[in-house]
C-alpha cells in the first residue's frame, strides 16, 4: 500500500469535514482496501465512519424499513422484522460472500461502490427504494447511473436508505463460485403498483426490465415469464459466461425468484 493518514471522527459533522478536505470514506473497507493493496487506489486520509453510530441500525417508519448506510451485511440477514417484512432483501445480505465478510461489510459501501455484479443494487431498485444522503433523498430509479457510477456527488455519503415494504420479494443468485459475486442476480418485488424487477451481474450495471415486469404484474407466476425476450446484445460477455448464457440465466433466475416469493 501506499503512505496513508487514518481518522476516526467521532461525529458526522467532522466526519463531513474530512471529506469535504479530500478525505475518502470507508466502513467495512471491503473493496477499498482490496484496491489499495494492488494499488489500483492511493487515498492519502482514510475516514473511518464505522464509529458513527446514527449511521448503523435498522427501524421501522411508517411503511418503510430504514437501514442505516454502515450496517451489516450480517445485521440486516439476522433482523426478524426485515426477515418478515422483506425477506428477499433478508435473503440476499445472508448470500453475500463468506461469513467474513458479511461480518464486516456494509450496506452503504456496496451501494455507494455500484459493482456491477453487486447484489444490493438489484435490492435497491427493484423495491423502489429511496437513498438518504448528509444532503438529500434520491429515488433509486435516479441513483444508478452505469457501472461503478451513481448520483453521488463528490463527499456526499449515504446515510440511510429506506425500502418500503411491499407484498413479496424474493432474490435468486447464480454465483460466481470464486468471488460469490453474481454471475447473474435478480430481485424481484410485487408492489401495490404492479412488479419491479431487478437485474445484477448481466450488464455495466443493476437495471430493470420492462418485458419481465409486465409479464409478472399480469400473472406473477413463473410460468408467465416463459414467452418473455432476453435480448443478450448489451449483455457482458466474459470466460464465465457468454451474452447468450447471462440472458438465458436471467430468466431461469427471474422464475426461481418468483417461486420463492409465492412459497
Amino acid at each position: 500500500m501506499y503512505a496513508f493518514t487514518y481518522e476516526r471522527p467521532a461525529s458526522l459533522g467532522q466526519a463531513l469535514s474530512l471529506l469535504a478536505a479530500g478525505g475518502q470514506a470507508f466502513a467495512g473497507g471491503q473493496t477499498l482496501l482490496a484496491s489499495m493493496k494492488q494499488r489500483l487506489l492511493s487515498p492519502e486520509q482514510l475516514v473511518d465512519l464505522s464509529a458513527l453510530s446514527e449511521l448503523q441500525g435498522i427501524r421501522q417508519s411508517g411503511d418503510a424499513w430504514v437501514v442505516g448506510a454502515f450496517t451489516r451485511h450480517q445485521e440486516l440477514a439476522e433482523h426478524a422484522g426485515l426477515r418478515a417484512a422483506l425477506p428477499g432483501l433478508a435473503a440476499l445480505a445472508g448470500g453475500i460472500g463468506d461469513r467474513q465478510v458479511r461480518a464486516m461489510g456494509t450496506l452503504g459501501g456496496s451501494v455507494a461502490n455500484n459493482d456491477p455484479a453487486a447484489c444490493y443494487p438489484s435490492a435497491v431498485l427493484a423495491l423502489g427504494a429511496t437513498v438518504h444522503t448528509d444532503r438529500r433523498q434520491i429515488a433509486a430509479d435516479d441513483f444508478f447511473q452505469g457501472m461503478y457510477t451513481t448520483a453521488l456527488e463528490p463527499s456526499e455519503v449515504i446515510t440511510a436508505i429506506a425500502f418500503p415494504a411491499v407484498s413479496r420479494s424474493a432474490y435468486a443468485k447464480f454465483k460466481q463460485p470464486a468471488s460469490r459475486f453474481a454471475l447473474v442476480g435478480v430481485f424481484v418485488a410485487q408492489t401495490a403498483a404492479g412488479v419491479r424487477v431487478a437485474v445484477t451481474g448481466a450488464g455495466n450495471g443493476v437495471f430493470r426490465h420492462a418485458g419481465l415486469e409486465a409479464a409478472l404484474s399480469q400473472r406473477f407466476t413463473p410460468e408467465a415469464v416463459a414467452d418473455v425476450v432476453i435480448d443478450a446484445s448489451e449483455l457482458n460477455a466474459d470466460l464465465h459466461a457468454s451474452a447468450d448464457y447471462r440472458a438465458h440465466l436471467i430468466k431461469v433466475q427471474t422464475q426461481r425468484a418468483v417461486q420463492q416469493a409465492l412459497a
